[in-house]
């Protein structure tokens, strides 16, 4: 059974980071530069919530407000379950999907360890079953 820490080994656990000041174009910049989804949001070096496209579209766009003139910290979710290393990927895949969530932080030793997103849980998935499949058409041929 695959874990979070395959997700995070295969693609690295660095993540975009701002502040919770940073003006929410800013934030916008740095993600379409980085072609990202979300930034974690720090504050004192703690995670304290992301900012993701979700946020921007339903939180600044459709209530009229300016990009330059809203902070990260105004719109950043901030109630994520957090998951650990040790989580399997389909225990996220169910969180993610009861939840309607795109994306989990991974929190080890109270710090931020990674962020997941739904994307990596689903190629992380298709892996899997390659394996399998792999492992099962060995198994017929020999």
């Amino acid at each position: 059974m695959r874990k979070i820490a395959d997700i995070l080994n295969r693609k690295g656990n660095y993540v975009e980071c701002v502040k919770p000041e940073t003006a929410v174009i800013d934030a916008l910049k740095l993600m379409a530069y980085k072609n990202i989804g979300s930034v974690a949001v720090m504050q004192n070096e703690k995670f304290a919530g992301l900012m993701t496209e979700r946020d921007y579209s339903r939180k600044v766009i459709l209530k009229g407000r300016a990009s330059n003139e809203t902070t990260v910290g105004e719109i950043m979710s901030s109630d994520f379950p957090y998951i650990s290393k040790n989580d399997t990927v389909e225990h996220c895949m169910g969180i993610m999907s009861s939840k309607n969530l795109r994306y989990l932080p991974v929190i080890e030793n109270n710090k931020l360890s990674g962020i997941i997103s739904i994307n990596d849980v689903v190629t992380e998935t298709i892996l899997t079953q390659k394996e399998t499949i792999e492992h099962l058409q060995n198994y017929i041929h020999s």
